[in-house]
């Protein structure tokens, strides 16, 4: 087998794994798409049945990725033509690890191009720009920075440099040590935002909607929606989560690990929609606003609630912390595929990746204006052009396809041994419940949201 430590490094405790860890599942899918598709799909009901589905698919295909990360402690690519070598495998294994860093490689381009808005936003919310703020002007507010490529642009570049430095450091200089304060940082906004929620007078209504379950409320789309954000929210299938699992040490577990960071991941999101939906009932807006909730809905609200000014701030502050963390997982992988089969240093192979990743963002800022473009899939309009194309690509494709195949090899091509070996399950329930889970279970609920992102269902 490979060596038994990384030659990037490695995390210094467990508590930076799973900081580390946390903070690559949580991002804008946490605090801008779990409380609008939990509105679009009933609420308490669509959590519980969320839950379920982290419990069932997430946990499970988490600790496979983890897994292999360690096993491998190489890049994706590296890593998975070991395993496959060491399993007396076919060498097509390999791509997987192919798949997951070219899907965080696009993901990063436009990740950062809407993590770009958020920080416009939050200095929208400082200067006031909110105030007084209605539907109509709420739209023109966003269209005025969507429409204006040349402001994208300027927003893009930023968060992408931000990201770049942070990856420029290593993993304990760089990696651990942004963690270490974002993640605590990002919690105590939360905190915060959900203390502010408590002086809205919609609290309860808002706990209501979240956590009492109307499973009238519920149809067969929605559990397949809560499925698929059960998968994407722990940023599974793009080897992210493997890369970081490649620094975790042999004598941290990876079970206790994966259910602690799936309980903060999911907290994050809850904490999210108790934050949002009290100041949404309490100025009587549509929970279901859709994608359109963050910025062009919560904008209305905290420009006409005592200390929005200061709270629309710290909320959007947040969000551009959620989505830093997860960006600097996205394009970990990428950069140490250079410099182990390259030999690039670190500082040179992130400036690379860095830039690459900025070109091809230059594309998602030009689809909300100047390169805009309309098409139909699965019979839903798209107006964004490339941005679209490219999210449908890895998040209907390549992503599910990804976690579908790592959950096939852990589960069928590994030997029982060396997934013992890793797992430090023994042979008790534990593991057995995992193997089923894997073998199976996973698997299905996979393909069901696959079909069902690509309209086959």
């Amino acid at each position: 087998m490979v060596a038994t430590t990384s030659i990037h490094g490695m995390w210094t405790t467990r508590l930076a794994f799973i900081l580390a860890a946390t903070g690559s599942a949580v991002g804008l899918g946490n605090v801008w798409k779990f409380p609008y598709i939990t509105g679009e799909n009933g609420g308490g009901a669509f959590v519980l049945v969320y839950i379920l589905c982290v419990s069932m698919i997430g946990i499970p295909i988490m600790m496979a990725e983890i897994m292999l990360g360690r096993r491998g402690r190489q890049s994706p690519i590296n890593t998975m033509r070991t395993l496959a070598h060491a399993e007396d495998r076919h060498g097509f294994w390999q791509l997987i690890g192919w798949g997951g860093v070219i899907a965080g490689f696009l993901i990063i381009s436009y990740y950062s191009v809407i993590a770009g808005w958020a920080i416009a936003y939050a200095f929208r919310a400082l200067g006031g720009s909110f105030t007084s703020l209605t539907g109509e002007t709420a739209k023109d507010l966003f269209g005025a920075l969507t429409g204006d490529p040349e402001r994208l642009l300027a927003w893009h570049t930023i968060f992408m440099v931000m990201t770049t430095i942070v990856i420029s450091r290593g993993v304990r200089s760089g990696l651990e040590q942004a963690v270490r304060v974002l993640m605590p940082a990002l919690f105590g906004l939360l905190l915060v935002l959900v203390g502010y929620a408590l002086t809205s007078g919609n609290f309860m209504d808002g706990l209501r909607f979240l956590f009492v379950p109307d499973f009238g409320a519920l149809s067969a789309g929605a559990i397949i929606t809560a499925m698929g954000h059960a998968f994407f929210t722990l940023s599974l299938g793009m080897g992210a989560i493997m890369m970081y699992g490649s620094y975790l040490p042999a004598s941290a577990s990876i079970t206790r690990s994966t259910i602690i960071i799936a309980l903060m991941d999911t907290l994050v999101a809850l904490l999210a929609g108790m934050a949002i939906f009290p100041i949404v009932f309490a100025n009587g807006l549509e929970p279901g606003a859709g994608p359109g909730l963050v910025f062009l809905t919560l904008p209305i609200a905290f420009g006409n609630m005592p200390g929005g000014l200061l709270f629309g701030t710290l909320f959007f502050v947040l969000l551009v912390f959620a989505a830093w963390t997860s960006a600097i997982s996205l394009i970990e992988p990428a950069v140490a595929w250079l410099v182990e089969n390259q030999g690039f240093a670190r500082v040179r192979a992130s400036v690379y990746v860095g830039i690459v990743a900025w070109l091809l963002g230059i594309m998602t800022v030009l689809s909300f204006n100047d390169w805009a473009f309309s098409f139909d899939f699965a019979g839903e309009a798209k107006t964004n052009g490339v941005f679209d194309l490219v999210d449908i690509l890895t998040a209907n494709f390549m992503l599910p396809l990804g976690g579908l195949a790592m959950a096939l090899f852990a589960g069928w091509f590994m030997a029982r041994a060396s997934t013992q070996d890793e797992l430090a399950l023994g042979q008790g329930p534990a593991y057995r419940l995992w193997r089923v889970l894997i073998r199976y279970i996973a698997p299905l609920a996979v393909v069901l949201v696959f079909f069902n992102a690509v309209g086959l269902l």
